[in-house]
């Protein structure tokens, strides 16, 4: 045809090449149609559709007929596909940011699970943005999310309360396991971020329904390294199947460390099982513990520091696992603590200003805790890079340890602050750096020094290298405000965002202690502890029971001497359950009533915790009658 245009024409050269060019679009128009065609794969149990036309993906579960389909949310293009023999690729167009993403997809086997992988080429292009790609699974009424958020929460889809959120997935105040997902009690899907370390995700509403999307940030600027999804669809289990998914997954990254084996490497966690946590700055530390141990308080986490001798002798008494608050992430610039402040906190790594801060892209350093200063303002502190921290720590804690003969210690924020970009030319660093270093820092205290290991919040990435995390039962969106400063104030009057989530049992999951309940101890926050609140004292008492984890106390002797009774009481309702279950994985966590008021766990050794937190009695199968606000255990 071609030939036939430049024989049988006696055309300018000009009008030649404008029919060349026009022929050329068409071919290649054609090409790029067939390019971008629909495309599905498949195996036994499931198929995956892709919609050329907006990137979206549909599945249908061959097992159910359940079909779960994304909606758009980030405009873009697919620009070319192609089916592969396991799955299919396509390059998804970004015109935001410039951006092409390679974008492959690919079946696992039989299983009911496909992979998605996104790359940018080269992987120096630059990320001016996050990329919110792929697209969110919107499911239907009557099915709730399943967010890893500390311990766990779960969000009717329908639930037009919830406000959006940004939760990232690099730090324990955002999702501390890296998932999420949906179910309607049995059948449901979930998302597994297999390079967590710069990813988020997005909880939004779409067509009046709630759904999750990732979203992707930089590498310091750039693309970087591939991104990767594992989608995962179930046709029976709801969450407890979700998270024993991610229990299988959390094994195979080497992350299930259990209590029973960090028992045998360090006999003292076994003092941490069952120990009820108690934060007290009372001078008199020591006639504390005997007055708790003389109402029957035996097993006790003594979380303030104290003098060598009271150690020793606490050590000595039995039961009492001696610890003290520490941290390697605040510091401040010495003239300003100077000026501003009466003293620096005995704790701050002050040594290390400026050399050793983060700083950002712009070169300025980050910004971390604010404390008030003598003229009431409050005053940033700095940040200690992650990757400077492990030698304060090793100059501070074995120096210390020839005097003040510890057996734990408390690491803060190091799992509760996000992994950090550090831009100082001596110790530069990525997110992933941050998580490295912060690890080693844990990893120092628990095998090098030896010591029982807790941090703040909790992040799976420290599974194996601590004992216990302060704030994973504590939903960090929902506790009383300033509960990071004023610890100690007892709330009389219940905020509303209390109620409804963080002791709401209707949003509540036990999503952490699916996944890690025999590898690590759960524990309320420091400002957000089981007598926080009286009024829902009895309340906190049985999450504890149901969940087989430890309560907190914080008092001062005046809160102490009136409810010295109620203490005892709360001690032995729940740490002879947390103790019993202490080292056993939970196995499964059910709602008995349609409206969640009742709800039973199980664990490896049998035994069974059944809670009722309605207004009802409820019997069981075999005739044991549950009253309300009341719990029942078998098995022990």
């Amino acid at each position: 045809m071609i030939a036939h245009i430049f024989i049988g024409k006696s055309d300018s050269i000009a009008r030649i090449c404008k029919l060349c060019l026009l022929l050329i679009g068409l071919l290649l128009g054609c090409y790029c149609q067939a390019a971008t065609q629909n495309i599905s794969i498949g195996n036994d149990a499931i198929s995956v559709a892709l919609d050329a036309n907006d990137s979206t993906l549909s599945v249908i579960d061959k097992r159910t007929g359940q079909v779960w389909r994304q909606k758009v949310v980030t405009k873009g293009q697919v620009i070319a596909s192609e089916k592969l023999d396991d799955g299919l690729k396509m390059t998804w167009r970004e015109p935001g940011l410039g951006l092409d993403v390679q974008t492959e997809i690919r079946l696992d086997g039989e299983k009911p699970e496909f992979t998605v992988e996104l790359s940018a080429d080269p992987p120096s292009a630059a990320l001016k943005w996050s990329l919110g790609f792929p697209h969110p699974f919107v499911s239907d009424v009557g099915t709730y999310l399943v967010i890893p958020m500390n311990e766990g929460i779960s969000y009717p889809v329908e639930d037009q309360t919830i406000e959006p959120m940004w939760l990232i997935a690099y730090g324990g105040h955002g999702i501390c396991m890296s998932f999420w997902g949906a179910a309607d009690g049995q059948r449901g899907y979930m998302a597994i971020i297999e390079t967590p370390d710069d990813a988020l995700i997005r909880i939004e509403r779409i067509d009046g329904k709630l759904c999750v999307r990732p979203a992707w940030e930089s590498q310091k600027g750039r693309f970087g390294y591939k991104r990767k999804l594992r989608y995962v669809f179930f046709d029976k289990g709801g969450h407890v199947a979700i998270c024993k998914r991610y229990r299988s997954y959390a094994r195979e990254k080497l992350l299930l460390k259990t209590l029973q084996q960090k028992r045998k490497e360090n006999p003292d966690v076994d003092l941490l099982i069952g120990a009820v946590n108690v934060w007290c700055w009372e001078k008199d530390s020591l006639a504390i513990v005997r007055e708790l141990k003389s109402l029957g308080i035996e097993r006790i986490l003594w979380s303030n520091r104290a003098s060598p001798e009271v150690i020793a002798a606490m050590n000595e008494t039995g039961g009492i696992l001696t610890s003290r608050y520490d941290i390697y992430q605040d510091l401040m610039d010495p003239q300003m603590v100077k000026e501003k402040l009466n003293r620096p906190h005995p704790d701050w790594t002050q040594e290390g200003w400026p050399k050793d801060i983060m700083t950002d892209e712009k070169g300025d350093w980050r910004k971390g805790w604010r404390v008030k200063g003598k003229d009431g303002q409050m005053y940033p502190c700095g940040v200690l890079c992650d990757k400077q921290a492990l030698k304060y720590a090793r100059q501070r804690v074995p120096e210390e340890l020839k005097t003040h003969p510890y057996r734990c210690r408390f690491i803060d924020t190091t799992t509760a602050s996000p992994w950090r970009e550090c831009y100082n030319s001596e110790h530069p660093m990525t997110r992933s750096e941050s998580r490295h270093w912060k690890m080693e820092l844990l990893r120092f205290i628990c095998e090098e020094s030896k010591l029982v290991t807790g941090s703040e919040t909790g992040h799976d990435a420290a599974v194996p290298y601590v004992h216990y995390f302060e704030g994973m039962l504590s939903l960090g969106p929902y506790r009383v405000p300033d509960s990071g400063r004023d610890m100690l104030k007892i709330w009389d009057e219940v905020p509303p965002q209390v109620a409804k989530f963080q002791l709401g049992h209707k949003y509540r999951l036990p999503l952490w202690e699916l996944v890690y309940h025999d590898c690590v101890v759960s524990q309320w926050y420091w400002g957000d502890y089981n007598n926080k609140l009286p009024s829902l004292w009895d309340k906190r008492d049985l999450f504890n029971i149901l969940y087989g984890t430890p309560p907190m106390f914080m008092f001062n002797h005046e809160f102490w001497e009136k409810n010295k009774e109620r203490f005892a009481r709360s001690y032995k309702n729940v740490c002879s359950v947390a103790r019993a279950v202490g080292c056993a994985e939970m196995t499964d966590h059910r709602f008995l009533t349609p409206d969640r008021d009742v709800q039973q766990t199980t664990f490896a050794n049998g035994i069974t915790v059944t809670v009722n937190f309605g207004e009802k009695s409820y019997r069981l199968a075999d005739g044991k009658e549950i009253t309300p606000m009341s719990s029942y255990v078998s098995g022990m």
